[in-house]
This record gives structure tokens, C-alpha cells and sequence, in this order.
């Protein structure tokens, strides 16, 4: 068998944890200086999404850090999709829950999710369990199906891209956490943070019309930047994505990483999925743009990054 083969196999059979956390390793090898400071990037291996959030904010310094009592919060987790998590074209509806709950603790005074979804916004939150998993929680699901929901608003920091109409509660709230899920895309080779932000804004026609690579790094400058990226590759769609086919695109990897610094957590999870299927940074061309637009870097070797095994 071959060796991309048998990474897939095992990965879908949820065997391949200590071969995939090991490569993970060394891509994301840093100086091994024994500091306790506080880590630009944590990554987790081997545990349920929950139980992962909890090492990673651990490591972080608590998520009291990054939320304070009082706040408006907004948790924006990729919702795209009809599918349900199994096929990992949305994020883990266990990693949102937990992290609703967590806000709240903090003290936040509400915390709203919601994604301009590509299929019936209605369907997509129901199938992906992530709007049973917020209300749970304690949290508030809003649509983002109309356009009277989002605001006009500048980027001035934009090079294709120098305005955009942004979902209300976002640009009403405190404090954002950005929540994607690691998988392929047709246009973009890769979504997972820089491009989960175009679930925020209305138009994403012109995203694709005017430089897809160019206007996913322009909409990430806007002024109002999320606090923390949490990245869920619990379960990655390796191929066919956006939406996926089957179950045979999906490889369980049971991974978590979290990170203030976006172009930075992007680069992690290319090395990431590169586990599974190898692909280029140059094809995912709006990270190294996101660094040319001094929003993070990718050089992963010069962050102090805490890989943590469960």
C-alpha cells in the first residue's frame, strides 16, 4: 500500500493520530528553549474537541484573556454547508458548544454565532447540529440570510477589496473568535481562518469576480480582528470540498489548533493537512498575501508554539 493511502485509511479509521501528530511536529518544529511564556500557537492532538479547547486555552492563559465580563461576544464557526459533522464540511458542533459555554463563564453578557451559509442557512444550521449545540449552550443562533443584517463598512487596508457589507453582530460586538474548519476548496486550495471570513460579509460574488486570493487577505485587515482563530481538524475534508461527496473525502485527525495570529494558524494547518494531502502554499496564495499585509507570518520557526499530545 502506498504510503498517501495508507495515511488516508488510517486516518479515516482514526489509527493515524501518533503518525499524523508527529508529522505535525516537525512542521511545526520551533526552538526548544524551556520558557513558560505565554505560546503564539498551541497545538492539540488526540482528544475530543471539547477536551482539546480546554488544553488549548489552558496553555494560552484561560479564556478570560480573551473575553471580559460584560462583552458582546461573536463566535464565527463555518456553517456553509448542509452537511452533517461526519462529513466535516462545517465546523464540529462539539467545539462550538464548548466554546459558548466557556465565553459565558468568562462572563461574557451574550454571545451570538451565525455564517452567511452557501446552502438554505435554516437546513445548514439544523444539519451541522451547531444551532442545537449553541442553544444548549446558552448562546444565540442569528441568520445571516438577508442582506438587511450586514453594515457597510471600510477597508482601507484593502487591495482588491476597499469596502465590504459586514454581518451586524460583528461589527456591534466586543470581542470575535474566529472558528473554522480545516478543508479543501475548489478556488481557494485551502479554507480555514483567512478564509472563513467570508462568511461574515454579504457579497462573496465579488470575492470570486475580482481575485479570490487578493480579497480573502483584504477582508482579514479590516480594523476589527478576532481575538483568538481555533481551528477544527477533528475532522478534515481532504478533497471535494467545499461541500464534500462521501465519507471518503473526510480523514479523522482529531487535531485542534488555536492562535491570535491568523496567517500564522493558516500556515500550521496547511502543514497540517499536508499530512494528508500534499499541497503548496504558493496554491494557497492568500496566506503569503495575509503576511504582505503584515497581518501574521508564516515563518512557524520563529513563534514560541506548544504542541500538546492527549
Amino acid at each position: 500500500m502506498k504510503r498517501r493511502d495508507f495515511l488516508k485509511t488510517s486516518a479515516l479509521a482514526g489509527a493515524a493520530l501518533t503518525l499524523n501528530f508527529e508529522g505535525l511536529q516537525a512542521a511545526l518544529a520551533s526552538n526548544t528553549m524551556a520558557v513558560e511564556a505565554v505560546p503564539d500557537l498551541v497545538a492539540v492532538m488526540g482528544g475530543e474537541p471539547d477536551v482539546m479547547l480546554d488544553k488549548a486555552l489552558e496553555a494560552l492563559g484561560g479564556i478570560s484573556k480573551y473575553v471580559k465580563k460584560g462583552q458582546k461576544v461573536v463566535i464565527k464557526p463555518n456553517i456553509g454547508w448542509d452537511r452533517t459533522p461526519e462529513m466535516a464540511g462545517n465546523t464540529n458542533p462539539k467545539l462550538v458548544e464548548a466554546l459558548v459555554k466557556k465565553c459565558l463563564a468568562a462572563g461574557a453578557q451574550k454571545v451570538t454565532v451565525f455564517d452567511h451559509t452557501c446552502d438554505n442557512w435554516q437546513k445548514c444550521y439544523e444539519t451541522s447540529g451547531i444551532a442545537d449545540a449553541v442553544k444548549k449552550a446558552g448562546g444565540i443562533i442569528m441568520p445571516a440570510n438577508d442582506e438587511k443584517y450586514f453594515k457597510d463598512v471600510a477597508i482601507p487596508g484593502g487591495i482588491k477589496l476597499k469596502s465590504a457589507k459586514i454581518h451586524e453582530a460583528l461589527v456591534e460586538a466586543d470581542a470575535w473568535i474566529n472558528v473554522p474548519v480545516l478543508k479543501n476548496h475548489g478556488g481557494a486550495k485551502m479554507t480555514c481562518a483567512m478564509k472563513n471570513y467570508m462568511g461574515i460579509v454579504w457579497d462573496r460574488r465579488y470575492f470570486h469576480q475580482n481575485d479570490l486570493q487578493q480579497c480573502i487577505a483584504d477582508i482579514c485587515t479590516w480594523q476589527k480582528r478576532p481575538v483568538l482563530n481555533i481551528v477544527d481538524a477533528y475532522r478534515i475534508m481532504h478533497q471535494n470540498g467545499p461541500q464534500g461527496k462521501s465519507l471518503s473525502d473526510v480523514a479523522t485527525l482529531k487535531s485542534l489548533i488555536v492562535s491570535p495570529n491568523i496567517v500564522a494558524i493558516d500556515t500550521a494547518a496547511l502543514s497540517l493537512f499536508n499530512q494528508v494531502k500534499k499541497l503548496d502554499i504558493e496554491a494557497v496564495s492568500h496566506i503569503g498575501r495575509g503576511e504582505a499585509n503584515h497581518l501574521g507570518t508564516t515563518d512557524l520557526k520563529s513563534l514560541n508554539i506548544k504542541r500538546i499530545k492527549i
